[in-house]
C-alpha cells in the first residue's frame, strides 16, 4: 500500500511540474506574440490607423485613439505575461483583447469585408480569402492558448514544490 501511495504523489508531482512548464511555455508564447505585435503599430501609427479605419467598425472619432492605445496596451499586456507582474489581469486581459481579435475577423469575413487584418504588420492591402482563413486558424489558436491560461490561472490547481 506504500508504494502506491509513493507511486501516486510521484506521478501527480511529474504532472504537475508539467503542467507548470505548459503554463510558462503558453505565458511566454502569447506574451511574446503580445509584444511583437505592438511593435510594428508603435512605430507607424498612421498606416496603422488605417487599417483600424479599414474594418469599419469604431465611428472615425475613434479610430484614431484606437489606433494610438492599442499597441501600446497589447505591450503592456505582453510583458505582463512574460514577467508574470500582474497576471490574472493580464491572462484576463489577453483573453478578452483575442475574443475581440477574433470576433472582428469573423464579423468582416461574413461582412464580405476584404482587409488586411494588421495583426503583425502595418503594411495596407487587400487580403485574399485563403489568407482570412488562415487569420481565423491563428486568432483561435491564440485564444485556446489563453482560454488554458485563464483556466490553468483561475481554476486549475497545482501543487507547488517537490520533496
Amino acid at each position: 500500500m506504500k508504494k502506491e501511495q509513493t507511486l501516486f504523489a510521484t506521478n501527480q508531482s511529474s504532472q504537475g511540474h508539467w503542467t507548470r512548464i505548459t503554463i510558462l511555455l503558453s505565458r511566454l508564447s502569447l506574451g511574446g506574440i503580445f509584444v511583437y505585435a505592438s511593435y510594428g503599430k508603435i512605430i507607424h501609427p498612421v498606416p496603422f490607423a488605417e487599417i483600424v479605419f479599414n474594418y469599419q467598425i469604431l465611428p472615425d472619432i475613434l479610430v484614431n485613439l484606437a489606433s494610438l492605445f492599442l499597441p501600446w496596451f497589447e505591450l503592456i499586456v505582453g510583458l505582463s505575461l512574460i514577467t508574470g507582474i500582474w497576471l490574472p489581469g493580464a491572462v484576463l486581459t489577453c483573453n478578452a483583447l483575442l475574443l475581440i481579435f477574433f470576433t472582428t475577423l469573423v464579423f468582416n469575413m461574413a461582412r464580405g469585408l476584404d482587409i488586411d487584418c494588421g495583426c503583425f504588420s502595418t503594411s495596407i492591402g487587400p487580403s485574399s480569402g485563403g489568407q482570412m482563413l488562415w487569420y481565423l486558424f491563428r486568432d483561435g489558436f491564440f485564444l485556446f492558448i489563453g482560454l488554458f491560461l485563464l483556466y490553468s490561472s483561475f481554476f486549475m490547481r497545482i501543487e507547488r514544490g517537490s520533496r
